[in-house]
């Protein structure tokens, strides 16, 4: 497995004796040294091409707030890990609040906290990139089927009264010296025939919801005719989603709706423990890999003896805890999103209880 590439780090503390420090843990952790600026304008002017910002809070020229919230207007802003002189926590809690992603106090732990904070704010961000970059090819393959759809659906829809117009125009164009009656029946089927086409158009520009249903084997058209038929397809039951961040939560929902699942999110341990054993649960899918003493290696989830379901625990460290816990699989974060649904799938197939992967090592952002 690839070494993750070590992030570049824009320092901004006007503290000699700080940025010495500073810059000596970096090296010591072999993240190199970062680049250097004193003032909240010279950081400004520096941030392109940077992947985390350690921010002082107080600098010559501005506040270490007014710089963030600059950053943080930006397009593709850099992580921030606003630096403060006290442990101030109303300070630190503002900062959150305004889009930093963590902070880290002018003390003794400082040389020790730092590699720690760095190397959670650097998963986070690729987790964060990954998934977005997820969600857009799955939008990107929704649009692509959309338009296929709707390719087969005109030509399927429209052919027929068009195929049916030009015969008639091809047969009064043979024979010119038709009579009255039979000119006025052929015209009269080619205005029914373009009348459907109108009507076709019509709805086609009135869709408000895109269901489907199958034209031919391996295709797919709109169903213009019931707008209150159900999708077909495969269907695998339903996904039970307990995952408190947002991005993680909607990647999962697009792909195992992709794949087949009806998908639900559930917003407490509660909810999900009444809801995992009704009938036609067939995965449930928790936050998982928790290290910190006293805390479940699965969101507070105790699976039921005897399930039915498969259960599924997205982990961000070693997965020892959420196996022994009792997760029938593993799913590292920050995950694949190209493999992520067929691992369950496989899951699934083999049959629960899956733990053959316990022991592997957690995948690298």
């Amino acid at each position: 497995m690839a070494e993750p590439v070590s992030p570049r780090i824009l320092l901004v503390d006007d503290d000699p004796d700080i940025v010495r420090l500073v810059q000596h843990v970096l090296q010591t952790a072999g993240l190199g040294a970062a680049t250097q600026v004193s003032t909240g304008r010279a950081a400004l002017t520096a941030l392109p091409g940077m992947d985390i910002v350690l921010l002082d809070h107080q600098l010559p020229d501005t506040s270490g707030l007014e710089v963030l919230r600059t950053i943080r207007a930006l397009p593709s802003p850099p992580a921030v890990i606003l630096v403060t002189a006290h442990g101030n926590e109303s300070l630190a809690a503002t900062a959150l609040r305004l889009g930093a992603d963590d902070y880290l106090a002018k003390d003794a732990a400082l040389a020790d906290l730092l590699p720690q904070i760095l190397e959670r704010v650097r998963r986070n961000r690729e987790l964060r990139k990954a998934l977005a970059a997820a969600e857009a090819d799955l939008m990107r393959a929704e649009r692509l089927a959309a338009i296929g759809e709707m390719t087969v659906t005109l030509h399927h829809e429209i052919n027929n009264p068009l195929m049916a117009a030009y015969a008639d125009v091809e047969l009064l164009l043979a024979d010119p010296q038709a009579g009255a009656d039979k000119r006025t029946e052929g015209l009269e089927n080619i205005r029914q025939a373009l009348r459907r086409i109108r009507d076709i158009i019509l709805r086609v520009g009135g869709l408000r919801e895109a269901r489907s249903k199958d034209y031919l084997r391996g295709l797919r058209m709109l169903d213009l005719e019931d707008p209150d038929q159900t999708v077909p397809g495969v269907d695998r039951g339903a996904a039970l989603l307990y995952l408190p961040e947002e991005d993680v939560a909607r990647v999962v929902s697009l792909l195992l709706r992709q794949a087949g699942f009806q998908v639900r999110r559930v917003e407490s341990i509660g909810e999900l423990e009444r809801s995992a054993d009704s009938i036609g649960v067939s995965i449930v899918v928790v936050s998982g890999g928790a290290t910190t003493p006293g805390v479940h290696p699965l969101s507070g989830f105790r699976p039921g003896a005897g399930r039915d379901y498969l259960l599924v625990a997205l982990v961000a460290g070693g997965e020892s805890a959420a196996l022994a816990a009792g997760a029938d699989h593993v799913v590292h974060l920050p995950f694949d999103p190209g493999t992520f649904t067929a691992e369950i799938l496989a899951a699934m197939n083999r049959g629960a209880p899956v733990r053959s992967r316990a022991g592997a090592p957690p995948m690298s952002g």
